[in-house]
C-alpha cells in the first residue's frame, strides 16, 4: 500500500501504488494529477516539476502551475532510432545539476513537498523522484497518471492518451510556456 499524505486540512490524499508495470519509487509516494493539484492548493510550498522533453511540451501542453521544467530525457536530433522510427531519446547529462539549482533557487528544503510529473507517470518521473530521494529530499511524489494520462482502449482512440492525467482532468494547462520556467539547455 502506498503512503498517503495528511494535509493541513482534514483531507487525505495518496494514489494507490502503481501496477507492477509502472516504475516504483524509493519513497513510495504517489498521487494522481487531481490529487497533486489538491496538494498544491493546500500546501503553498509544494513545487511542481515537469521532466518531459521540451518538444513534447510544445505539442501536448504544459501544466501552468509548473515551477520547474528540467527534462529527464531529450530528443537527440543527431540520433535516429530505426526501431522506433523516430529520433532517439538520451538522458539529459545535466539533469541532476539543473534540477538541484532550480530547487535551491526556490529554497526547497528536504521536507518540501515536490511533485514530479512526466507524460504517463512512470518512466521519467519515478527515476527523478529516486534521484531526489538520494539527495535527501523526503517528501517527493510522482504523478501516476502524468500530464497526458492513460490510453483509452484500443479502437476507442487508437491508443491516444486521453484518460485522466493533468490535461484530461480539467486542471490548468496551456500550450504557452512561461519563459522563466522553461528549460534552457545551458542553465
Amino acid at each position: 500500500m502506498a503512503l498517503v499524505c495528511a494535509l493541513a486540512s482534514p483531507s487525505v490524499i495518496g494514489a494507490e501504488k502503481p501496477a507492477k508495470a509502472t516504475a516504483q519509487t524509493k519513497l513510495d509516494l504517489y498521487l494522481t494529477a487531481t490529487e497533486a493539484w489538491q496538494m498544491m492548493q493546500e500546501q503553498q510550498d509544494a513545487i511542481l516539476v515537469d521532466v518531459r522533453d521540451p518538444v513534447e511540451i510544445k505539442f501536448t501542453g504544459f501544466a501552468t502551475p509548473t515551477q520547474i521544467h528540467v527534462p529527464w530525457m531529450v530528443a537527440d536530433s543527431n540520433g535516429w532510432s530505426a526501431k522506433r522510427s523516430s529520433w532517439a531519446m538520451v538522458k539529459n547529462p545535466d539533469f541532476e545539476a539543473q534540477l538541484s539549482n532550480r530547487l535551491a533557487a526556490l529554497k526547497a528544503k528536504p521536507g518540501t513537498p515536490i511533485i514530479v510529473m512526466c507524460r504517463s507517470g512512470s518512466t521519467r518521473s519515478a527515476p527523478a523522484v529516486n534521484l531526489l530521494a538520494d539527495q535527501g529530499y523526503t517528501n517527493v511524489w510522482t504523478v501516476v497518471d502524468g500530464f497526458e494520462g492513460g490510453k483509452l482502449k484500443q479502437g476507442d482512440s487508437k491508443g491516444v492518451r486521453a484518460q485522466n492525467g493533468w490535461r484530461n482532468s480539467g486542471l490548468p494547462w496551456s500550450y504557452k510556456i512561461d519563459q522563466a520556467v522553461a528549460w534552457q539547455p545551458n542553465s
